[in-house]
């Protein structure tokens, strides 16, 4: 029997909607105010979202379930599959030994405390946000600061006010994929329109590190240095959201970052360099590597991104995606009517398709290359599996209450009463991606809470889809640094637990401007230049993405040459501190 969805299920907008928002209050308290786990806020979360969904929408209870269901499954598959096999590749690196060769490649660079910073903090931390997410970045980068001689609130605040442009491509394009997914809207449409908005914030984000930490005089100083840093990051991070993948940004735009900068410091250097007033004495030793180390060390995370890349090549995709298992969800497919006709539920268990396979596999040939045996290879992924449970019963309950909230009327109600703001809810939709990441700590479930609530809106009010999904996104990535998950960790990682009020307090304003900096934009792509927003070029992308699996090559070789020549040039072997 089959159940019409339901839109104004009490009469009136604004009370329908103070109703569908239930869980979503409920979500922000338990968060940021009774700081509850993540998981068990996710569990009660879903259970109030099914309770609305059949006291006041009057969805089958059967529905309800299922459709909570659906949205689990698909947090695990593929979702959680990405952020399992990119952890663990991650750990793998770190439990090898390996990635202490990594971190001794960057911090060895230069002595110049604002140079450093944005070689780790940006930089470094962006390729960090790309291979594994999920708080890595903060807490490694944050923790390397620390030992090079910063002052610990600083390193915590500067690390996460670097971590916003990289935020929406983390974790190899997860948040990208989620609003693809909850909203139907094709991910590679949004990867694109973010790449059109973020890179304006990457651009200005290492020019404020720098404002920050010496003032105008000291940003003029090294003004060179950081429109290289910026730029680089900015145009790979355009080109790549555009024309190659969502998965690919962050790693493409950190490694080009990196390189160009290394690079441009062989041949430039400030006139002086910059420290701290009263800084601490420096407590990390860096050791220079041979060539062959840095680029064994390396090599996992360019086997990743030739693998990634490959996986998203269309030629691929046909050949592979002929081994997806689907099959429709019984006694849900078909039995709600949305929009007048009834909606498929299929769930696609794309097991050597998925980005998740890709990255395993690079994982093996990584295993193979640092020589893992395969006992080890096992520990390694049973650890991280370990590690890992509640962050994926997190990510599983947000994905169910998306769906149950979704399906059964409740985010096409908020939606609904979201239009009251008119002209202006481009901007709007930058907040509610910002409250989205505040409340959960992570663009990919403010994705889950909000992008289709910010499609729903759109659609009613004739504003493109992509822009407000994709501004949800962009907008999320600036409250990664005020999250309580992400003060707890740039705490724990300079030691600073019990302060984190005065890191709060540090970061909140920057947060705050960098939002009204992504909601400009979205006002002005909206209404100004509308020709931003991707639809035009949709098939010339398509056709990009169709040309033969050697472009993925030659960029994972080019990759590999520019890292083993850029840390290797005038490396000396032996060990040596800097202060």
């Amino acid at each position: 029997m089959t159940w019409t969805q339901a839109i104004n299920p009490l009469g009136n907008i604004g009370l329908s909607a103070l109703v569908a928002a239930i869980p979503i209050f409920f979500l922000f308290i338990a968060l940021a105010g009774l700081r509850m786990k993540g998981h068990i806020a996710g569990l009660i979360t879903v259970l109030l979202a099914i309770l609305v969904a059949v006291a006041a929408y009057g969805m089958p209870v059967k529905y309800a379930l299922l459709s909570t269901l659906t949205g689990a499954m698909f947090g695990l598959w593929p979702i959680g599959w990405i952020i399992v096999t990119a952890v663990f590749l991650y750990n793998m690196t770190v439990k090898t030994g390996q990635f202490e060769i990594i971190k001794d490649s960057i911090a060895s660079i230069t002595d110049d405390r604002r140079l450093q910073a944005l070689l780790i903090a940006f930089s470094f931390g962006a390729f960090l946000e790309g291979a594994a997410g999920f708080g890595t970045p903060v807490a490694i980068t944050a923790a390397m600061l620390v030992g090079l001689g910063f002052n610990p609130l600083y390193a915590a605040g500067l690390c996460l006010i670097a971590n916003t442009a990289p935020v929406a491509f983390g974790a190899i394009g997860i948040p990208i994929i989620t609003a693809g997914a909850v909203t139907g809207i094709d991910a590679m449409s949004i990867s694109q329109m973010v790449g059109r908005q973020l890179p304006l914030l990457s651009l200005f984000v290492p020019f404020w590190l720098v404002v920050i930490m010496s003032g105008w005089k000291g940003a003029r100083e090294v003004m060179p240095a950081i429109l290289v840093s910026g730029g680089s990051f900015a145009a790979m991070q355009w080109f790549s959201s555009n024309y190659l993948s969502p998965m690919l940004p962050d790693i493409m735009s950190s490694l080009a970052s990196i390189i160009c900068l290394v690079l441009f410091l062989r041949v430039w250097k400030p006139k002086k360099i910059w420290r701290f007033a009263e800084e601490p004495a420096a407590t990390l030793e860096v050791r220079h590597h041979s060539p062959g180390a840095i680029l064994k060390a390396w090599s996992p995370f360019i086997v990743l991104t030739i693998l990634i890349a490959d996986w998203g090549l269309n030629p691929v995709k046909a050949i592979i995606g002929k081994m997806d298992f689907k099959f429709a969800m019984a006694g849900l497919d078909k039995m709600i009517i949305a929009g007048g006709k009834p909606m498929a539920v299929v769930f696609n268990f794309n097991w050597l398709s998925a980005t998740g396979t890709s990255i395993i596999i690079a994982a093996v040939i990584s295993a193979a290359i640092l020589r893992v045996g395969p006992g080890q290879f096992i520990k390694i992924f049973v650890d991280t599996l370990k590690n890992l449970k509640f962050a994926l019963l997190t990510v599983a309950c947000v994905l169910g209450f998306a769906y149950v909230a979704n399906w059964s009327g409740m985010t096409p109600t908020l939606g609904k009463a979201f239009t009251v703001t008119g002209f202006a809810f481009p901007f709007v939709s930058a907040f509610l991606g910002w409250l989205g990441v505040f409340i959960t700590g992570s663009d990919t479930s403010a994705n889950a809470l909000f992008a289709n609530m910010q499609k729903v809106t759109a659609e009613s009010m004739g504003i493109n889809p992509v822009l407000t999904v994709a501004t949800n996104s962009s907008g999320g990535v600036a409250a990664k640094m005020i999250s309580p998950q992400s003060i707890a960790v740039g705490c724990a990682s300079t030691g600073l637990v019990g302060r984190e009020g005065d890191l709060f307090r540090f970061t909140v304003p920057h947060s705050i401007f960098f939002t009204v900096m992504i909601g400009a934009i979205a006002m002005l792509q909206a209404y100004v230049f509308p020709g931003m927003i991707p639809e035009a070029i949709k098939a010339a992308a398509a056709a990009k993405a169709s040309t033969s699996g050697g472009g993925a090559i030659l960029i994972g070789t080019a990759v590999a040459v520019l890292i083993l020549g850029v840390f290797s040039y005038r490396q000396k072997s032996g060990v040596s501190g800097v202060k």
